[in-house]
Order: structure tokens, then sequence, then C-alpha cells
């Protein structure tokens, strides 16, 4: 969302720009609005130990009703978290003012994978009355739904845009001691934090890393672990004693862009990860069962891999082992834009609100 804020922000004498944060993963949060530069105008701070989705929800629904009825904006505009976005729509559509939903039209068509992202997305939806579709495949599957086919917007995804601003800074990475460990050797990086994947799937995400570099010996893996326990409970027993994997605390989104280009496949069950890894000419292996972004596994980006120990296995060991496999994937056009979603977004509500001629 930050590159649309900033895209939004050049137009400030058209729009009244408010920028709320329901505060979830702190430490993240700071980082990005850090690396970008923003200082949110309200910060809901809904997290508490332990809290359910339900709680999540209630908490943010209160917290920006609040807010709406206190300055009443033509328009609130949501991506990210899911369940935030969900309660942003809900409370938009419960004050009758218009909510354009960026990231529209992911769908799996399996609710309870991934969970709870596919119902919340469903359920935006509905609410929405703009929806930015970040392909055209999103978008055939919003008008397959019944949504006004004069409100989607096919316009790339924002994230790629906050990729290519960021990817322009061309740094080392920040811990020297992690470049120099790996050295001339292949990295594999991962990530993996899904509920669905919680305990047995992450179990096997785990003894499938071993067996790839048991048969791969100039390989290493660098494994950004979520601050979950239930991540964390598995994968440090599972692979804390590896001398050849990295356990690192998940970084920030600089570092983090930098060890996507450092490595050389990606294994991940990330929804963002599978669009940003294209972008960067990086192959993917999805560590899921379902996506709702099937156009990177269209287009040759990435594969769904799944969690089998065996499977995940086979797929990494084929990709380090065919270069022309690699290549294959590598050089596939990333189908989730230019880097220009925000300024299409920006564009559109400007058009549409009839603040620009």
């Amino acid at each position: 969302m930050a590159p649309l804020v900033l895209e939004l922000r050049k137009h400030s004498t058209l729009i009244d720009l408010c920028v709320v944060v329901t505060g979830q993963h702190r430490e993240m949060l700071d980082q990005i609005l850090g690396t970008f530069a923003i200082v949110p105008d309200h910060d809901l701070a809904i997290m508490r130990p332990g809290q359910s989705l339900a709680g999540i929800t209630c908490r943010s629904l209160a917290g920006l009703d609040d807010l709406i009825a206190s300055f009443s904006p033509g328009l609130i505009l949501a991506q990210g978290d899911t369940t935030t976005t969900f309660a942003a729509s809900l409370a938009a559509f419960y004050r009758r003012v218009d909510f354009g939903h960026v990231e529209a039209g992911l769908r799996s068509d399996n609710r309870w994978e991934p969970f709870p992202e596919e119902m919340n997305r469903r359920m935006t939806s509905l609410c929405a009355t703009i929806h930015f579709a970040p392909t055209e495949g999103a978008r055939e599957r919003l008008l397959g739904e019944g949504t006004p086919e004069e409100d989607v917007f096919v316009t790339g995804n924002t994230v790629i845009d906050a990729l290519k601003m960021i990817a322009e800074r061309d740094e080392p990475l920040v811990d020297t001691g992690l470049d120099d460990w790996v050295g001339e050797r292949r990295m594999i990086l991962v990530t993996a934090h899904r509920r669905e994947n919680w305990g047995a799937p992450m179990a096997g995400i785990c003894a499938a890393l071993r067996e790839v570099l048991a048969e791969q010996p100039d390989t290493v893996a660098v494994f950004a672990m979520h601050k979950n326990p239930a991540v964390r409970d598995v994968v440090v027993p599972e692979l804390g004693a590896h001398d050849r994997i990295r356990l690192i605390e998940p970084p920030d989104y600089v570092e983090f862009v930098k060890l996507m280009r450092r490595s050389y496949i990606i294994l991940t069950d990330s929804g963002g990860v599978q669009e940003e890894a294209p972008a960067l000419g990086k192959p993917v292996l999805v560590l899921r069962n379902t996506t709702e972004r099937p156009e990177g596994v269209e287009a040759g980006n990435a594969v769904l891999a799944g969690t089998d120990p065996a499977r995940v296995t086979s797929l990494a060991v084929e990709l380090l082992r065919r270069e022309d496999i690699w290549e294959r994937m590598s050089r596939a056009k990333s189908p989730y834009g230019d880097g220009d979603a925000s300024e299409k977004i920006a564009g559109v509500i400007l058009k549409r609100y009839q603040l620009a001629g």
C-alpha cells in the first residue's frame, strides 16, 4: 500500500489523504513505514496476546467505525491483511461510504485454503464499490461473480511498485556475515508461516529442505522465520543444528528484497512473495496445495509444490540440477504488472470522482 500512499500524496490539492493502520505485526509494520517515510494519521493498536481472528475483526471494525464517523471520508481504500481489509469494507458499507479494494479478485476456490484469506476476499468483494484487480484473470473472476464491469479496473499489483522502488537500491546485504557465509554457493531462500502449514506440514517442509541440501552439496538455505511460535516451535528443532541452514529473524523489507535478489530459488507459502520473486527473475516453489495467484503458475514463474516432503524435494532438486528449467522459469514474464499500479489506481480515483480533467 505504501507506493499508493506516496502516489496519492502527489494530488494533495485534490485529495485529503488519511492513513490508518491497525498495528498488526508491529515490528514489520514500523520497518515498512520507516522505509517509505510514511507516518500514519491513526494507529488502532488492536493487537492482543494470543488473540483470535474474531478479536482482530471486531477491534478493527469498531476502531474503523469510530474513525469513519469522526471525519466522514468519501472513499476508503484497503489492502494487505485480509481480515483487516474485510473489516474495513464492512465498516465502509455500514456507513454507506465507497470502498476501493486494492488487489481484488484473488481466488483459490477453496474456502479453507488459504485460511481465512479466501473467504475474507470473497466477502470484501461483496462490500466493495471499486475493484482494483492486479491481473486480467482476477478481473474475469470478479465479473464471473456478478461484479459490474464498470467497477473493475486492471492495474497490476502495487507490490511490484514497492519492489521496484527498493530493488533500485543496489546495496549489499546488511548482514555481511550472512553474505560471506553464502559465498559462491547457491542459496535457497525459504519462508513458511501460513496457518494451514502449521504442525505436520511445516515439519514436512523442513524434512524436504534437509533432503534437498543432502542431494545438492553446493547449496545452502536461509530460512526467514516468522515470529509466530507455531512456526518456530517446529522449525528450530528441525533445522536449527544444520550446518548449511541459517535461521534468521524476519528481515525488514529492504533486506528481504536483497535476500530475494541474492537467492537462486525461493520456497515459500507467502502470497506476496509469489508476486515479488518473478519480478526479480527468481523461480518459486509454492509450499501450498492451492493458490489464489494462479497467474504465476500459468506464466511459468512458479510451481505449486504443496508440502509433501517427497514432492517438494523432487521439484527442488530438479530445479537445482536442470539449468534449462531454471532458465525458463527465471525468464518468464511476470504477470503482475510493470510497477505503475499506484499511478493507474490514482488515475481511476481522480477520474471517477471528477477530481481532475
